[in-house]
């Protein structure tokens, strides 16, 4: 197998772990939102860390794909008139690039805080929907 294959492997691995995280992130946001009159609690604190951490590693794997794939002699005119190839080299990179910035600041935010605010939820849940527009729902779980 050949180094593009080992990350990309790696990569769409890492991808079914995050999902769980980010469903974990999600639960637990909401439920120190509502359910503990928004004090942080060490669950929080805890996927917080690892779904921000998980973002950044898939980032890291994802930016050298793109690098080796370029490095291949793809012409960018004839990615963006191409919607698939457009979405796998333009909007999945860089929304996947602002929603790991954003988990980032909200894991500073939970990490530095004894209370969680609404702004720091709804930090929270753009990070989480960029990651859902641009995770390849197709490649990974079929058509």
């Amino acid at each position: 197998m050949d180094f593009y294959g080992i990350l990309k492997n790696a990569h769409k691995g890492f991808g079914y772990l995050e999902l769980l995280l980010v469903a974990l992130f999600i639960i637990a946001l909401l439920a120190t939102m509502f359910g503990f009159s928004g004090k942080v609690n060490k669950f929080l604190k805890k996927t917080t860390l690892f779904t921000m951490i998980f973002f950044h590693v898939q980032f890291l794997i994802g930016i050298i794909m793109l690098i080796t794939t370029f490095t291949g002699g793809l012409n960018m005119g004839e990615v963006m008139k191409n919607s698939a190839l457009r979405f796998q080299y333009v909007e999945h990179p860089f929304s996947m690039l602002i929603a790991a910035v954003l988990m980032t600041i909200v894991n500073k935010k939970v990490k530095s805080n004894d209370t969680i605010s609404l702004g720091i939820t709804i930090m929270g849940l753009i990070a989480v929907a960029l990651f859902a527009f641009a995770f390849p729902w197709v490649k990974v779980f079929g058509a």
